[in-house]
């Protein structure tokens, strides 16, 4: 990453202090230090409810109570003390979603231990780093399947003490399971120790590290943001004070514990006296929103884009009558939705075709959810402004925020109140936003994260004198809200000195019911290219309809007919944009992209650099066909 200096721009004679206001916002004055233990504790005391946290055991949806939890959180504190570890000691999570992960994660914030969560979707091989790096003493495993992966390198983890098993066991390769490591710390527990237990954990001061995350990026080694205490507790007070939640609100959360925004996302929930259920996984996710009937939900756009095309898909497939009163009802709801954004209310003729639109539609949409959201949160990647609007218009508002694991992770996010389709939302309280001389977003507060773990060079590189956090996103303020365009390293420049910013057209691109996957290409090329990966499931359907007959899918996509249609379905998406922005050559790979194969980061992001190293063959082919 560059930083932005004023040397870096002579001619503009431009400082950091001196950006002009319409491009620096804030969220108001920063919270007061604090911890996320103090968090834990009030929100225990306060709300003492019985279902706390929420998890379907053997087809059963089982709940969990507050002293339920701070039991079972204090004994694995005790029992990993007894096993030798200190304040500062790293600990390791690998696991997917479930109460297990939260019972580990605040027994390390309140003993002081340094909480390392892995991705559960990693290979064993990627797993040595992490843990070396880190000096992780102790690691906490879900599953058979995870206990596995590092019993297989454990030979290449010195540092490694023990495993400990939530439900895998010795015969996968721990040394205790969970139950075992809460029954050892049962035998030092007593209401006097229990209340030391509370002092200590209190006692934690603000700047105590809380977790070290490896983010993989798109290049290199992974890095171990630092994030402390506070951090992640002003984080959640800003969150708290833009969104407002309370203890009747039920949550259903599905996204990776160990990436920062669905476990910050966890903390606040949790804060809020907010009911959290686990979903099962990623794929019963639709499945349990009809069991548990979720007030809010956090998601990547992913979800949405396949709901979306879902919805439209049984539209067109419902032929005739139904087809035509999903499209009009659409059309209505995108005209309803122009004039409640632009700040009035709809009457007339447009608001009685909206209350037909709601009966014949988008009810139903809302049911399919549980019918009882009152909104979604989005964050990760970009959204769709075609997406977000068609949920507004349906009464799904998603609340699309912006931040980075580096920034214990909201920087923005929209609101209720305040909110602008096509943007990010405004600034927390405590963070401030500028947009430097080049277009990059900056940030600056509490939750800006310590610094970058054995990487004192990465550290200064990515924080400036000002403390100022450089995102690496380009972006502008408008009236306050902030608006991503692209990502600074995947600007494409072509030859000709075009810069081309490839995320919101692939955004556009994967709209498309064809099309499941896009990375654009073209730097320092005469023009850009496109590779795409189908949505088979749509285009093998297609493809019956044509009468194609075919054995695989390296068959199917090797027809002239499967190429036109691909090459088709791009151009209609790319209709009105620049000529230099529009690919000329439309690459189809047959399969999706892949963490396994180095192509996604563990967040899903794709990497495009991957991509295009393991797709050299074919980008040559293209740009030569093109010549």
């Amino acid at each position: 990453m560059t930083l932005v200096s004023p040397s870096a721009f002579p001619a503009l004679n431009v400082t950091l202090s001196s950006i002009p206001a319409p491009m620096r916002a804030s969220g108001g004055p920063r919270p007061a230090p604090g911890t996320v233990n103090r968090l834990f504790f009030d929100a225990v005391e306060r709300f003492d409810r019985p279902d706390a946290l929420s998890s379907k055991v053997r087809g059963v949806w089982e709940p969990m109570s507050h002293r339920t939890i701070l039991e079972r959180v204090r004994r694995t504190a005790l029992g990993l003390l007894q096993l030798g570890i200190k304040p500062q000691d790293r600990v390791a999570i690998l696991s997917e979603n479930r109460p297990e992960w939260v019972i580990a994660d605040y027994a390390c914030l309140c003993s002081s231990f340094t909480n390392v969560p892995i991705y559960p979707t990693l290979p064993a091989e990627q797993i040595p780093y992490l843990l070396n790096d880190s000096g992780a003493r102790i690691i906490f495993v879900s599953t058979s399947e995870q206990a596995k992966k590092i019993a297989s390198v454990r030979a290449q983890i010195p540092s490694l003490l023990c495993i400990v098993g939530f439900a895998a066991t010795t015969a996968d390769g721990c040394d205790y399971t969970l139950a075992e490591l809460e029954a050892m710390g049962a035998k030092d527990d007593s209401v006097t120790r229990a209340e030391q237990f509370k002092r200590d954990a209190l006692a934690v001061t603000p700047d105590q590290l809380l977790t070290l995350i490896y983010t993989s990026g798109t290049t290199g080694n992974p890095k171990g943001v630092m994030l402390t205490q506070d951090n992640v507790y002003s984080n959640v007070l800003g969150s708290q004070a833009s969104l407002q939640l309370n203890d009747h609100d039920v949550a259903l959360s599905f996204l990776p514990l160990s990436h920062i925004f669905e476990r910050s996302g966890d903390y606040f929930l949790f804060a809020s006296g907010v009911r959290i259920a686990y979903a099962e996984s990623m794929d019963t996710v639709p499945v349990n929103m009809m069991e548990i009937n979720p007030s809010l939900m956090m998601s990547v756009p992913r979800l949405y884009e396949k709901i979306y095309a879902r919805v439209v898909e049984n539209a067109i497939s419902g032929g005739g009558l139904k087809k035509q009163i999903f499209f009009w009802a659409k059309r209505v709801g995108e005209r309803w939705s122009d004039v409640k954004l632009s700040g009035r209310e709809p009457a007339g003729l447009l608001a009685m075709q909206y209350r037909l639109a709601q009966n014949w539609v988008f009810s139903k949409l809302q049911q399919r959810t549980g019918g009882k959201l009152r909104f979604f949160v989005s964050g990760g990647a970009p959204l769709s402004p075609d997406i977000a609007k068609f949920f507004y218009s349906a009464g799904l508002i998603i609340l699309e925020g912006y931040g980075l694991t580096e920034t214990s992770p909201v920087i923005s996010c929209n609101t209720i109140e305040h909110y602008k389709l096509g943007t990010v939302g405004r600034p927390i309280a405590g963070v401030e936003v500028m947009i430097a001389a080049d277009g990059e977003i900056l940030a600056r507060g509490p939750n800006i994260m310590k610094g970058y773990y054995n990487n004192s060079d990465a550290t200064r590189e990515a924080i400036d004198a000002e403390g100022w956090f450089h995102t690496g996103d380009i972006g502008e303020l408008d009236e306050g809200f902030l608006r991503i365009t692209d990502r600074k390293k995947d600007i494409i420049v072509t030859a000709g000195g075009k810069n081309i910013a490839p995320q919101p057209i692939e955004t556009k691109l994967k709209t498309n019911k064809y099309i499941s996957q896009a990375v654009m290409l073209g730097d320092k090329r005469k023009f850009p290219i496109v590779l795409i990966v189908p949505n088979w499931d749509q285009l093998e359907k297609w493809a019956a309809t044509q009468s194609i007959v075919w054995t695989s899918r390296a068959e199917l996509l090797a027809m002239p007919t499967i190429q036109a249609k691909m090459e088709k379905e791009v151009n209609a998406q790319t209709v009105g944009m620049a000529h230099f922005e529009s690919p000329k050559k439309v690459g189809v790979l047959e399969h999706d992209f892949s963490i396994e194969r180095g192509e996604l980061t563990p967040k899903l992001s794709v990497k495009r650099r991957v991509v295009e190293k393991t797709n050299q063959a074919l980008i040559e082919r293209l740009y030569a066909e093109a010549e």
